[in-house]
């Protein structure tokens, strides 16, 4: 299993591989079996997520074959290595993209955790490939809340099979995370559909040969729209029409980047392609929040799996590497950076699947405050982890062929795409916390609760969310506010787990000692940053 390097480290490792870790989150942290009414069993929990991890192993893992970029017969054209076409075709299989769909749309209507948990160890395995279910899901998402039921009978099957994929395309060369420059329109066609035509850019998997058709949701104009983001449209775009003809959409270049190599970032062209609206004229972007939101959990997941696949090739080779007579995993340094590395995992982990089983919940408010802040916390940590796993390796780290200096380069991206941590930071200071203070506040009080050296913490966690709340300028604290949040909340769920499972107690002793004295500092920073 991909946690085998993990489980063999037995002097300073938890006892349970990533694949436990997250079953005993499902079960014991959250009892995921009596949210599901009893239709699903700890066993059945315990099966899903073990075969996860073997498909993740056997299929994705960097220990197959694994291309480091993707092959183009042209700047314009995407062509999947055989072994990408491989997985794509395993993961359809396996049927793993309709876990989480709805049950009447051919899906599984399984929870989001449990989806979570599965997205941990595929992307830990192969975080470029995943990235295309992980935008099928999210457009999935959108298309069963806010397609029309003819829509939703067309669209989703293909997508929920894993046939199709799907991507998401808002940003323009002029438009990044201002939306209200938006300029690619979208005028009648006299028959009920619409005509698009723009230039989409950064779009992922917009162009490959891994499915026959590709289903782009475009953020696009009207003829009548009001000016701003209150006059976005979204709109369905397939690549292939219903009569076998090429709609009017067609790649107009392939990104060249450091990492995620075998996933192919595009420009897309769209020239009067054949289109339908989704939702209400003008009313597209807050449809498009739902596979937004969406993407943004999946992202932070990505976060935490790199941090476990850094982790695993860090203590596999600090095991076996000798120095001064002795593995270098018994050298104080070493060990320090590999203690930092599970306890962060970890505290990730945990901090992830909370926000999943709060969209389980139903609990908006928490799933609202917690996804910003796991989308940029988890990712932030994902990098550090993969630094600290390049510098474990020494020399051996910083050339390509141990496999650490791929997760680096990968783990990236991941605080960039989806909106960048800045970006999450201002949407967690600006728009949730003033209308959900009190629920953060709760959020706090639970964290205090956990173990008494969060409480101060804690508190000072809620106090610092008012105060840079209710500044003239929200944005001066925000992203040091939403780093000290990350550690403090997730320190306590590794409190509460070690409180449950002694394998957990060194982890948490660890961060609670070592690592938690960053969030003061963070905290003071952000209080600091809202005086002038």
């Amino acid at each position: 299993m991909l946690d085998a390097p993990h489980a063999a480290s037995t002097t300073h490792s938890s006892p349970l591989s990533h694949a436990d870790a997250l079953t005993f989150a499902l079960t014991r942290l959250h009892d995921l079996p009596a949210l599901t009414g009893g239709a699903l069993g700890t066993e059945d929990v315990a099966a899903i997520v073990a075969e996860a991890s073997r498909m993740a192993e056997e299929v994705l893992s960097p220990a197959a074959p694994r291309p480091t970029a993707t092959a183009a017969s042209s700047r314009t054209a995407a062509s999947a290595p055989p072994r990408t076409t491989r997985r794509r075709q395993a993961w359809r299989e396996g049927g793993w993209q309709s876990l989480p769909a709805p049950a009447e749309h051919g899906g599984q209507g399984l929870p989001q955790a449990l989806w979570v948990a599965v997205l941990e160890r595929a992307s830990s395995a192969d975080m470029a490939f995943m990235l295309l279910p992980i935008l099928s899901a999210g457009a999935i998402e959108l298309l069963a809340k806010h397609a029309t039921p003819d829509q939703a009978a067309r669209y989703l099957p293909p997508l929920v099979s894993a046939e199709w994929n799907g991507t998401m395309c808002l940003t323009e060369p002029q438009s990044g995370s201002d939306l209200s420059t938006l300029r690619t329109k979208a005028v009648p066609d006299g028959n009920g559909g619409f005509r698009v035509s723009g230039q989409k850019i950064y779009i992922s998997f917009g162009e490959h040969d891994l499915t026959p058709n590709t289903l782009h949701l475009v953020l696009a104009r009207l003829p009548d729209a009001p000016p701003g983001s209150r006059g976005i449209s979204l709109f369905a775009v397939p690549k292939m029409l219903r009569d076998g003809r090429h709609n009017g959409v067609r790649c107009g270049g392939i990104e060249r980047k450091p990492g995620i190599h075998a996933a192919p970032t595009c420009t897309m062209l769209f020239e009067e392609a054949e289109a339908e609206l989704i939702g209400e004229p003008h009313r597209g972007l807050p449809a498009m929040f739902a596979m937004m939101n969406n993407a943004r959990l999946a992202v932070g997941v990505e976060g935490v799996g790199q941090a476990a696949r850094a982790l695993d090739l860090a203590e596999a080779y600090a095991e076996t590497r000798i120095q001064g007579g002795a593995a270098i995993a018994r050298h104080a340094d070493v060990a320090r950076m590999l203690s930092e590395m599970r306890a962060v995992t970890l505290a990730a982990r945990f901090l992830a699947l909370d926000c999943a089983v709060a969209l389980d919940r139903g609990d908006a408010d928490r799933a609202a405050l917690l996804t910003p802040i796991v989308k940029a916390w988890c990712t932030d940590r994902g990098i550090e982890v993969a630094s600290i796993g390049v510098q474990v390796h020494g020399g051996a780290g910083y050339v390509e062929d141990s496999g650490a200096a791929q997760i680096w380069r990968d783990s990236r991206i991941a605080a960039i795409y989806e909106g960048t941590n800045g970006i999450q930071a201002m949407d967690l200071a600006a728009r949730k916390l003033p209308k959900l203070l009190p629920a953060f506040r709760a959020l706090a009080e639970e964290a205090a609760a956990a173990d008494p050296l969060l409480a101060g913490p804690s508190a000072a966690l809620a106090r610092a969310a008012e105060t840079v709340s209710t500044s003239p300028d929200p944005g001066e604290g925000a992203v040091p506010l939403l780093d000290a949040a990350g550690w403090i909340l997730g320190g306590a769920w590794l409190a509460r787990a070690a409180a449950l499972e002694p394998g957990f107690a060194e982890a948490s002793r660890f961060f609670l000692r070592r690592i938690l004295p960053r969030a003061a500092s963070r905290l003071q920073e952000a209080t600091a940053a809202t005086e002038g």
